[in-house]
């Protein structure tokens, strides 16, 4: 039986829909808003969702409508929305179709016609999903999930895996576009977790006003009917794993009820009484230092003990050396798949350039550099010119120092590169392991 899901805060609406969808043999779940929706998602497979824009924080904007739609994407579901609202505002339309809505239709409906809407969405997304099927057996090989050959990731996935069937907090430091976010998700992947819930907050993204409710949910307290509850971020992530994105960025107040909820391992929903039990993993991301924010006095140094119980640094492109051209590879048969397009070889230039980049958006940069090639290059290898890595992006080099501070600076490098390991970071250096320790020992360099 096919499921439609239908999202509207009217009874009378929502029963309307049931008895068409119900009569053509579409089996209907209902929703009064898109918090209980949300809710049904994860429960239920749903071949479609019929989408009132319009709830009860307005009439006319259609707030709700889109922000549910960016949570479908943010969430991955691929699941056609048929948008509905009985206002012919043309600027919603475009928002609610560029947030992913498939298509549209007015109140009052003509119920031939939103059949027929029903019909069309469910026809293509079926040919979606067969479309994707046949790539992927065809390309299997190219989907598979790259392989880190640097020994720095090497040994960083050797402590994933050390520690991804715990429920211990994680906390992934590295720089902008080193692929944090993409991390956190194979951490999930390799746990019992695999199928619950993976929910992402970017905290750059919620004000204090909204902070609340959208972590803590909300409670009705004019109906006793608990699917008219709001769920917030921590209730979503039930069984699963919650990541925090850019946990840098929330405020002194938004940190401050974090380690209350962390510290206790209990929430409220606003408006109500009632304790929930925080039952999900916890991994945040952080660009910045966050023990310098402490001492700015700019981070909750106790939050920080809370959410530092595993700290796992990913290291920047420029330090993956021997992953720069396989990954780069990787990237040209991927979008060579995308775009329909002949696999391209790297020239021997295009190569020495590569590596001698200095890469200062990381792995993001390269892959939006390599699918900018692969869409205008029309030969059969890609050159320096078709990757426009110019000279004017230097490769990062030692600026002028004394000799003690260069052999300074050199050892702390390799330090970091080896998680303090002496004898890996010596082998980095070309030094024997007394030469390092006597090195290390003269600098005070050794990990307190």
């Amino acid at each position: 039986m096919t499921h439609i899901l239908v999202v509207d805060d009217r009874a009378d609406i929502r029963m309307s829909l049931s008895i068409l969808l119900e009569a053509h043999q579409y089996q209907v779940i209902e929703a009064e808003n898109p918090q209980v929706a949300q809710q049904k998602l994860q429960k239920t497979t749903i071949a479609l969702i019929i989408l009132d824009m319009n709830f009860r924080l307005d009439s006319t904007s259609g707030e709700e409508g889109l922000r549910f739609l960016a949570w479908l994407k943010n969430n991955q579901f691929s699941v056609p929305v048929i948008a509905m609202t009985p206002w012919n505002n043309l600027k919603l339309v475009t928002e609610a179709m560029k947030l992913g809505a498939t298509d549209f239709i007015d109140k009052p409906w003509r119920n031939k016609h939103l059949i027929h809407k029903v019909e069309q969405q469910l026809t293509l997304a079926s040919l979606q999903t067969e479309n994707n099927k046949i790539k992927q057996q065809s390309n299997a090989h190219i989907t598979e999930h790259y392989s880190w050959r640097s020994a720095c990731m090497l040994q960083l996935f050797d402590k994933i895996k050390t520690i991804a069937a715990t429920d211990t907090n994680i906390l992934l430091a590295g720089a902008h576009g080193t692929g944090k976010n993409t991390l956190a998700r194979f951490i999930q992947q390799q746990t019992s977790q695999t199928y619950q819930p993976f929910v992402s907050v970017n905290m750059q993204s919620i004000t204090d006003p909204r902070f609340d409710v959208e972590m803590f949910g909300q409670f009705n307290a004019s109906c006793n009917d608990t699917n008219t509850d709001q769920f917030g971020y921590l209730a979503l992530a039930d069984k699963g794993t919650l990541l925090f994105q850019n946990i840098d960025r929330a405020s002194n107040n938004q940190q401050t009820k974090l380690l209350q909820v962390l510290t206790n391992g209990t929430f409220k929903k606003l408006s109500s009484s009632n304790t929930e039990r925080l039952n999900c993993r916890i991994i945040s991301t952080t660009s910045v230092d966050l023990k310098q924010l402490i001492k700015n006095n700019q981070f909750n140094q106790e939050l920080y003990k809370q959410l530092n119980t595993t700290h796992l640094t990913v290291p920047a492109l420029h330090e993956r050396i021997q992953d720069i051209i396989p990954l780069t590879q990787y990237f040209i048969a991927m979008y060579s798949q995308k775009y329909q397009r002949d696999y391209c070889q790297l020239t021997q230039g295009a190569q020495q350039a590569l590596q001698e980049y200095h890469w200062p958006g990381n792995i993001r940069e390269l892959s939006q550099l390599i699918e900018r090639a692969v869409l205008l290059n029309n030969n059969q290898a890609l050159d320096c010119e078709d990757l426009r890595l110019s000279a004017s992006n230097p490769k990062i080099e030692l600026p002028i120092m004394t000799l003690r501070g260069a052999e300074i600076t050199l050892i702390q490098k390799a330090l970091l590169q080896t998680d303090n390991n002496i004898p890996q970071a010596a082998k980095l250096l070309g030094l024997t392991k007394s030469s390092m320790y006597r090195r290390v020992e003269k600098y005070d360099l050794a990990k307190n």
